[in-house]
């Protein structure tokens, strides 16, 4: 798979290129061919952390791991094992959904989908399972953008869902971890 790297407030080197490379070679047994998009790798300095950010975009799924340390290898190494926790379980719940439907070989064969040996399946599958122990219900009256920080802010989350008065959608306000905020809305 081919990896565009780039770097924030940081030169990308010739051996962090080569290092990246190498370790992100470690995904290229997961694929029974080699995905035709490109997968995007960021590298930064802030404050001293060194972040590294990877973004593989695959048929149906797309795959991101981020990680920081004092580090710029060592964040690398971190990234590459939780893209490859990633995949494993994607291709858990691809493994289930054939066996439920009767077995069909075709939804994983050819589209760059990603592939485990039975043992990494098998070893995955306690960590697929996913509880919700708690449900919230509200009402959302329509706010504007500055309007739903204040309440994120007011409630101390991180996040805060509403009702945007101008467009009349749900949207997602978040802060980021530069101390600013992201708004997500729906296509």
């Amino acid at each position: 798979m081919q990896f565009s790297i780039r770097g924030q407030q940081i030169e990308v080197t010739d051996a962090l290129k080569d290092y990246v490379d190498k370790k992100l070679s470690r995904l290229d047994k997961y694929f029974e061919a080699p995905p035709t998009s490109e997968g995007y790798v960021t590298l930064s300095v802030v404050r001293g952390l060194h972040t590294v950010e990877v973004t593989i975009p695959l048929t149906g799924v797309v795959l991101r791991a981020e990680d920081r340390s004092d580090d710029m290898y060592a964040s690398i190494d971190a990234v590459v094992d939780k893209l490859e926790r990633q995949i494993r379980k994607h291709k858990t719940k691809l493994n289930r959904k054939i066996k439920q439907e009767g077995g069909l070989k075709t939804l994983v064969a050819g589209n760059g989908a990603a592939t485990a040996t039975q043992t990494e399946v098998e070893q995955d599958e306690y960590e697929d399972h996913y509880e919700v122990v708690r449900t919230k219900r509200f009402a959302m009256k329509p706010m504007d953008v500055e309007e739903a920080i204040l309440q994120m802010n007011m409630v101390g989350h991180n996040f805060f869902v509403f009702s945007n008065i101008d467009t009349q959608e749900v949207n997602v306000v978040y802060k980021r971890n530069d101390g600013k905020y992201g708004l997500i809305e729906r296509e």
